[in-house]
């Protein structure tokens, strides 16, 4: 079965159609999935700008991050659920957007820097975290995360102008 195929059967799924075809649910989904980037892409931001020194530059990168750690995480889970159900409302029209494909790319490697800077930089906060100015390779992972974060959004707003509506 092919990436179409597989589209248009959740597509055309009872949840698809339902979601599609609901007055009340797809824009109450649709908004859940803006509170989850607000929440993560949102709060990430100001965790990227101290990567910086722009935001907060007195306080430990550790003393920014940590406290806004479970929202971070909690609004990623929730655009993760809600992308997918938007995803199924309307695939047979997404999948064949380039624009979803280049969405789907940016999270990857925005995924892929957080890992890294996780398993490079994260576990050690404590040793780097409040030097005067940090080290080259984490503030390219911040402006990484802004980057890669921003081009999601766009990539995102673009697909009900690029042909799904």
């Amino acid at each position: 079965m092919s990436l179409i195929e597989i589209s248009q059967v959740l597509n055309d799924s009872e949840l698809g159609t339902g979601l599609r075809e609901s007055v009340y649910m797809f824009p109450f989904i649709e908004g859940l999935h803006l509170i989850g980037l607000t929440l993560s892409v949102g709060l990430l931001f100001f965790v990227d700008l101290r990567l910086l020194g722009i935001f907060l530059p007195q306080l430990p990168v550790a003393q920014v991050l940590r406290p806004l750690r479970p929202w971070l995480l909690s609004g990623f889970a929730l655009t993760f659920v809600t992308g997918i159900l938007l995803f199924i409302a309307g695939a047979a029209k997404i999948i064949v957007l380039p624009i979803f494909f280049f969405k789907l790319g940016f999270i990857a490697l925005a995924g892929l820097n957080a890992l890294w800077f996780e398993l490079k930089w994260g576990r050690k906060i404590d040793s780097w975290g409040a030097a005067p100015v940090l080290p080259v390779t984490v503030r390219l992972a911040g402006v990484t995360s802004l980057t890669l974060w921003s081009l999601v959004i766009i990539a995102g707003r673009l697909i009900p102008y690029l042909g799904y509506q």
